[in-house]
């Protein structure tokens, strides 16, 4: 640290050394600075400030029914576009600032500084903006900052409105392409219905439920047909065996037989009759007299048998029922045979018509699909139209954005730049500062040997002894005078400074 110190202090020995370099480039500095400074053309700033109130009663009264914009974007992107080339050209002409520049280099620059000096701020809360702007002139400063605040409400409701018509331009456009959509695909839809009729979805029940239905009924008729061919075929066999005609005697055994088999049958039913009722039921009645005509036509069979010759033949019964039952049968195998054929057929056709049904339901459901999506954005597009329709409704008959001008376009009396008792002190410290800086670099460009510590640095070797220096009277009146004179210098310095700070105060007093 000491050895630190002890370095510091030998640099500033040596650049104590030429202090007097250092006290005429202070000056010289202070000189040019503070003459740069007091000739420095005052620039007056014109300001106003603009309150954007976005909170309007319709906001809330109008939510989920109008069209809502982002008013705050758009208004962050209106300050942004009052530095734009097309806004400083209005401008230019509104304030006649364009009538100065004869060429296009020149109108360039004034552009170009036209919007180096405008200034856009938030004022310090939520939609209050500040519009500044600094020139020589202060009516013109006021008549750009009038000609930006009149620029930003204008291009807000104008852009509003613009953005609200090509809006409804472009829904209108896609409306009818979406309805002519629609159009061709109900078309579409219709012609397939009326192609496919009665094998739609929902249509006419499930098919394959139908198509198990007439298996079943297939396999029944099929059944029931091979049982009356069976049938057939045995009353076939059984006649087979049976003669056409018998002689008379064997017909009486016969029909003999066939009576009492009859008489007997009927006496048991009888006997049953009479274990629930009495002898005048009608039934027992019945029974009775059914009887007493077989008996009677057993007798009849009998004279008849001894009446007719032993030889005589006659048509067997039995041949006859069997003729008639196999004709009966025949006719049950056509009918039954007609029935499995109309079975065969509703089945080959629902087996088709099954096979077609997934093709079917899969074009159904794209053309429902497509259908539907065009329904679904046709719709969203009218609810949209309402929409837009509404909130130009709102835009041309209110006022959703209400502009407040908190503070008009003001030019004070005082410059806004430069501030003059600022920059006077800054050149005087920088003065001071270049001064130090060319006296340290002076010293170090031609060094000197200020102690002993510098003197061993120097030679590299090692100091034996010092020998101080003597001083003698006049040696000593000529180093106070020295001293007195660069304090002189540098408080007149610091008292130049105190009088030019005076005087920018008295012309600021007075202007």
């Amino acid at each position: 640290m000491d050895q630190v110190l002890q370095q510091v202090l030998g640099y500033a020995k040596a650049a104590w050394q030429r202090r007097w370099w250092g006290i005429a480039v202070a000056w010289l500095v202070c000189i040019v600075g503070w003459t740069w400074v007091m000739i420095i053309p005052d620039r007056y700033q014109a300001s106003a400030r603009v309150y954007v109130d976005t909170q309007t009663l319709l906001k809330p009264l109008l939510s989920g029914l109008a069209a809502e914009p982002n008013v705050e974007q758009q208004i962050k992107l209106m300050t942004r576009q009052l530095v734009s080339r097309p806004t400083l050209e209005k401008v230019a002409r509104m304030t006649d600032l364009d009538v100065r520049a004869n060429s296009p280099e020149q109108t360039e620059a004034m552009l170009n500084g036209l919007a180096s000096k405008i200034s856009i701020a938030d004022a310090g809360r939520e939609n209050l903006y500040t519009i500044s702007y600094q020139d020589a002139n202060g009516e013109l400063a006021k008549k750009v900052v009038q000609s930006l605040l009149t620029i930003f409400v204008e291009s807000s409701l104008g852009k509003t409105r613009q953005d609200i018509s090509s809006s409804q331009r472009f829904i209108e456009e896609q409306l009818q392409q979406y309805q002519q959509k629609l159009t061709d695909a109900e078309n579409a839809l219709k012609e397939f219905k009326q192609k496919n009729i009665g094998m739609m979805p929902g249509q006419g029940g499930d098919y394959y439920a139908k198509l198990a239905e007439a298996s079943a009924q297939l396999r029944q008729a099929q059944l029931d047909q091979q049982e009356a061919v069976n049938r057939r075929n045995q009353l076939k066999r059984q006649l087979a065996d049976e003669e056409p005609e018998l002689t008379a005697a064997a017909a009486a055994v016969a029909t003999d037989s066939e009576i009492d088999g009859r008489i007997q049958a009927l006496q048991k039913q009888m006997d049953q009759l009479r274990l629930q009722y009495t002898e005048l039921h009608p039934d027992i009645q019945a029974t009775k007299r059914l009887i007493e005509k077989l008996e009677a036509q057993k007798k009849a069979d009998l004279a008849q048998k001894k009446a007719d010759p032993a030889g005589a033949r006659i048509q067997n019964p039995v041949y006859q029922q069997l003729t008639i039952a196999i004709a009966e049968a025949d006719a049950t195998v056509a009918s039954l045979s007609a029935r499995v054929a109309e079975y065969q057929r509703r089945y080959g056709e629902l087996r088709n018509a099954s096979n077609m049904i997934p093709q079917v339901e899969q074009e159904y459901t794209q053309l429902m699909r497509d259908y539907d999506v065009y329904r679904q954005n046709y719709d969203a597009l009218l609810k949209r139209r309402e929409s837009v329709t509404m909130s130009g409704e709102v835009e041309s008959k209110t006022d959703t954005v209400d502009f407040r001008v908190i503070d008009p376009p003001f030019v004070p009396s005082q410059p806004a730049w430069p501030n003059r008792p600022l920059l006077l002190s800054l050149v005087t410290l920088g003065g001071l500062g270049a001064g130090i800086a060319v006296s340290f670099l002076l010293s170090q460009l031609r060094r000197t040997v200020t102690d002993r510590r510098v003197l061993r640095e120097l030679t590299g070797l090692p100091l034996l002894g010092a020998v101080s220096r003597v001083e003698t009277e006049q040696s000593r009146r000529r180093r106070r005078k020295g001293l007195l004179t660069y304090l002189a210098a540098l408080g007149s310095l610091i008292a130049a400074y105190g009088a030019v700070m005076v005087l920018q105060l008295v012309v600021t007093r007075a202007g």
